[in-house]
């Protein structure tokens, strides 16, 4: 059955058509499908152009099912044919097949940035984020439409309970209870949208678009030059350069004054010739960017460059540069497959988006797509054009500058990815540069840099209502709107309030110009925002919202200026059983970052169950930078937090404080759609409380996490915050390494040393710092050495310390850091022996003893850094040169003085330790003999004339002389004597020769017979018994 449509409908579309505003229109019902094809046949007969192409995004699934996949086959037969009857055929297969629809995965939205739809369909609203409305709703062109399908609900305030699917990542083990605060300050801002109507499946206006009822239809423009101010200056501006060449023609493709200001500009860079410069273009979306780049880069090609390389997240993305750069070829009488040609790329995941764009007509000229990690490939570059640089990562947009012409675009409010880290650190440092330059007596140099900014929208024309309502929701445009101080007040007059969220975004006037003033600071403090930080702020049941405010005067109606701002996520109260699978797992569970990252780095089961704080953001207002509030903030809240500001009982301290959300759906679940009538909540509590009126949270420590700076670290460290972990990858977005620090609170729960000021975190800092010792040789060797003499913090003054051996932490022998080599090496260069890299094999054991404390030798901070540049780093002299601005002399002469000192103090820790040698011949000493020779000679003479002496005095033994006697021999004797009687002269001798050795064997042999007799006897008798 046909149903009349309701006329307010109709009228809001048309009259979004004339203005060139766009509409948007919230769908109620299981059947809100059927109505996309009214709204797009009501929008199709309105506009005069084309039928409006359609981004369809969802979830995961488009619920069309197969048999309306192959009608759609069909239909499009039939209408090759002409048999098409389109009375019978199903209006949305019809709608299917006869429109240009281009679906989209929600998790893939990145690549829809930079082009335009006529409408956009958001469906699966629990899978919505902020960051994805602003993605896609900013892609509508004036005139289109919004289309947001919700299923069948029996009350808009069950929104407010909805379970999102972002509430997964919110919850933790110890807080799983997220409330649904976004949802319904974005339906009661629904009822502010002019341009918006709340409606069923029906097509039935729901009460709470009540502000419809009152729309007319605005008049029909008849005159055609009734044109504004900046339409009058857009056009003297066309024709006062429709001579020029190549500006005139180009300029003419230009919508708004502020486009045509931007393509001149880079169209001046490009003729001036000088390929040192950058300029940066930046808007909010729908401004015409990406056209303002495709005619300049037409206008480049025109001037004579030949290659052109253009960057961006993806290409779909140059898909509105690409055509702009075709329609300046236009413009300037190229002609296609005569003078240029387009390449689509080949890649499925590039879906045949233009990659490059070859010209003839002049010479090889080429407009070649890279992606963004690809800067190797810039040798020969003249022009480098990044669109959508936000999106990429900051490093890697440092990575691609170059000495050539840079054109930069992105959009600043902050809904792709790394939000405003290109204005606020890169363009900060561009700008910084030039200045610098500009300053020399080369003035040649100057003028490196500009910056451009687009205000006028060219998707559809200034006043949307839609635009309006977005930035409010968001917090998108309060970039500025950060309100003045009329007066700073002391930090000590300050006070800290506990911001209640329920009120906050409860979408009263009150909370919402408080709310967007927060914000403000969020995004003036801060490069790295998004509109999700907003949800997380709101329905994150852990998170919560600290104010610093100067001393209030209750008799003034106003709101108190912001001078701080604090949020903290609460973490830990993990069960000892999920820490032990975590760590068996090897898997960390989302939320709780600092409990989860101390389980891994110590492998401590125990700290997970205590409870702390981390501080997620401090924001500070600009006017009041670096005068002491951030620290006045922080030093409340550690009071806060340990009990000094607020008297608590045990019993009260047992008690958890009842912060729970008030309770939304109230006596409109029994009306009906039709009858409901949604208004902000009343009875709210206090939007801010003093910190006297609140009981704390019982807590163990206070964590932050951040990258990491030097300003930074220094800031924490004033507070008595240390690191127990630095990741050892930089960050993709920032560049910088991700830091985590600690402060333990005052508490009796947990026992420690009461006069450490770490408390039970001061073996696990000691352990860091070991660790970090050994990573400056390898992750970090790069870091600045300010930064790693801040982080590891040694103590360079002992001369208050007693610096024994025997004292505790001290070297007690010079084995544990050197060896005896190493001490002599370290000797000879004290002496000026040998160079000193003869000291690089062991200047890192001692520099890390000595960064450890285990050496305690006063030294300069100079010193020391150089210590820790040569020893733990590694660096060459001419690194240190650089880091340092000191002269190669200097640093060596810094370098030999530690030395000398490190040497003076392991003499006198020195033991007898031997140096091991090969083996070798004894030496012999020739030393006179301590007798004279006649004096041994003499000496032995009278021993021996003692030893005959004492021979002589006994006589003659006849015992022995008996064995020469003659026996029996007389006879012969004197036989002898006879015959030699004539002859013998005094002293003769006489021989005789004796007969001994015969008597001597006769009396053997009789010896032997006797034996033989006996034995012969003895046997004879044994045989006669």
């Amino acid at each position: 059955m046909k149903k009349k449509v309701d006329e307010r409908i109709r009228t809001l579309i048309e009259n979004g058509v004339k203005a060139r505003h766009r509409s948007m229109f919230v769908i109620i019902g299981d059947k809100s499908r059927d109505q996309i094809v009214n709204l797009h046949h009501i929008l199709s007969k309105s506009v005069t152009k084309l039928r409006p192409n359609v981004l369809w995004c969802y979830k995961d699934k488009l619920d069309l099912s197969s048999h309306k996949m192959k009608r759609a086959k069909q239909v499009k037969k039939l209408m090759q044919r002409g048999l098409l009857d389109q009375e019978k055929a199903d209006p949305f297969s019809l709608f299917l097949e006869t429109t240009d629809i281009t679906y989209c995965l929600y998790r893939d939205s990145e690549r829809i940035l930079g082009n335009t739809f006529g409408v956009c369909i958001l469906q699966d609203f629990e899978a919505l984020t902020p960051n994805l409305l602003a993605r896609t709703i900013e892609t509508v062109e004036g005139g289109g439409l919004i289309l947001l399908m919700l299923r069948s609900l029996s009350s808009l305030t069950s929104l407010y309970t909805m379970v999102m699917d972002v509430h997964e990542r919110f919850r933790t083990e110890s807080h799983s209870l997220a409330t649904g605060r976004f949802n319904e300050r974005f339906l009661l801002s629904l009822a502010s949208c002019k341009s918006c109507i709340v409606m069923d499946d029906e097509l039935n206006i729901l009460p709470i678009s009540s502000h419809i009822k009152s729309i007319t239809q605005l008049p029909v423009q008849e005159d055609s030059e009734g044109l504004s101010e900046a339409e009058r200056e857009l056009k003297s501006l066309k024709e006062q350069l429709n001579g020029e060449t190549p500006v005139g023609p180009l300029i003419r493709k230009c919508c708004t004054m502020d486009q045509g200001k931007a393509v001149v500009a880079f169209l001046d860079a490009i003729l001036d010739k000088n390929l040192r410069r950058t300029v940066a273009l930046l808007a909010g979306r729908g401004r015409g960017k990406s056209a303002a780049l495709g005619l300049a880069i037409a206008g480049a090609v025109a001037a004579g460059y030949s290659n052109i390389f253009v960057t961006a997240p993806s290409p779909e993305n140059l898909k509105t540069l690409f055509e702009f750069v075709c329609k300046g070829f236009n413009m300037l009488e190229y002609m296609e497959h005569m003078d240029y040609d387009v390449v689509k790329s080949t890649n499925p995941d590039f879906k045949k988006a233009t990659v490059r764009i070859n010209i003839y007509k002049q010479h090889r000229q080429t407009i070649q797509y890279i992606q963004p990690h690809e800067h190797e490939k810039l040798s020969q570059v003249e022009l480098l054009v990044i669109d959508e640089a936000a999106a990429i990562p900051l490093p890697i947009v440092k990575s691609l500058l170059g000495p050539y012409l840079v054109f930069l675009s992105s959009t600043v409010n902050g809904y792709e990815g790394t939000g405003r880290s290109l204005s606020l650190k890169l363009l900060q440092q561009l700008e910084e540069q030039d200045r610098i330059s500009s300053k020399r007596v080369d003035t040649t140099v100057s003028g490196r840099f500009k910056k451009i900014e687009l205000s006028e929208a060219i998707r559809y024309a200034s006043g949307d209502p839609i635009e309006s309502w977005l930035h409010t929701l968001l917090c998108l445009d309060v970039t500025n709107s950060v309100p003045s101080i009329s007066r700073l007040p002391p930090p000590s007059e300050c006070d800290l309030y506990y911001v209640n969220r329920d009120t906050l975004f409860s979408y009263h006037r009150d909370s919402e110009l408080f709310l967007q003033r927060m914000m403000a600071l969020y995004v003036a403090s801060h490069y790295k925002n998004s509109p999700n930080d907003l949800q997380l702020i709101a329905d994150a049941p852990a998170h919560h919202l600290f104010v610093l405010l100067g001393p209030v005067d209750e008799s003034k109606n106003n709101l108190p200026d912001i001078l701080c701002v604090i949020q903290i996520c609460f973490e830990g109260q993990i069960s000892r059983k999920s820490a032990l699978r975590s760590l068996s797992d090897g898997h960390q569970p989302s939320g709780d970052q600092i409990p989860w990252k101390f389980c891994e780095q110590f492998r401590e089961t125990v700290f997970p169950s205590l409870s702390g704080a981390r501080i997620v953001r401090i924001a500070t207002h600009p006017s009041a930078m670096r005068l002491g509030y951030g620290s006045a903030a922080v030093e409340l809240l550690t009071r806060y937090f340990e009990g000094q500001l607020t008297a608590i009982s045990e019993i009260e301290a047992e008690e958890l404080l009842d912060d729970s959300p008030i309770r939304v759906v109230e006596a409109a679940e029994k009306a009906s759609l039709l009858e409901e009538n949604v208004k902000p909540k009343t009875d709210l509590p206090p939007l801010l409380v003093p910190l006297r009126e609140r009981r704390p949270e019982k807590l163990h420590y206070l964590g932050v996490s951040f990258g990491l700076t030097q300003d930074l670290f220094r800031f924490w460290r004033k507070h008595d915050f240390a690191p127990f972990y630095i990741s050892q990858v930089a960050n993709a977005v920032t560049g910088e390494y991700t830091c985590m620090i600690l402060k333990p609170l005052q508490c009796d729960d947990i026992e420690s040393n009461k006069s450490d000021p770490l408390g039970f975190f001061s073996p696990f800092y000691q352990v860091f710092r070991k660790k970090f010792t050994k990573f400056l040789g390898r992750a970090f060797r790069e870091m600045e050495y300010k930064l790693a003499m801040s982080i590891l913090d040694p103590k360079i003054n002992f001369s208050d310390v007693d610096t024994a051996p025997s004292s505790s932490g001290n070297l007690s022998s010079i084995s544990e850091t050197l060896s005896s080599y190493a001490m002599m090496q370290l000797e000879a260069y004290t002496n000026n022996l040998v160079d000193y890299r003869m000291t690089e094999d062991f200047v890192d054991d001692l520099a890390r003893a000595y960064m450890l404390e285990k050496i305690p030798v006063s030294l300069s901070y100079a010193q020391a850094s150089v210590l820790l540049c040569m020893g733990l780093q590694g660096k060459d002299i001419s690194r240190i040169e650089a880091e340092m601005n000191l002269e190669r002399q200097q640093i060596l002469s810094l370098y030999m003085k530690v030395m000398k000192k490190f040497y003076k103090y392991l003499s006198s820790i020195a033991l007898k330790d031997t140096l091991p040698t090969v083996s070798r011949l004894k030496d012999i000493t020739m030393e006179p003999h301590p007798v004279s020779l006649d004096d041994d000679l003499n000496n032995a003479a009278k021993q021996v004339e003692e030893e005959m002496k004492s021979k002589g005095d006994g006589g003659l033994n006849p015992d022995f002389l008996q064995q020469y006697a003659i026996v029996d021999k007389e006879a012969d004797f004197e036989k002898a004597l006879q015959k030699g009687s004539g002859n013998l002269s005094a002293g003769a001798l006489v021989s005789i020769k004796s007969d001994r050795k015969k008597i001597d064997k006769q009396i053997d042999s009789e010896k032997k017979r006797n034996k033989h007799d006996r034995s012969s006897s003895k046997s004879n008798k044994k045989r006669k018994a």
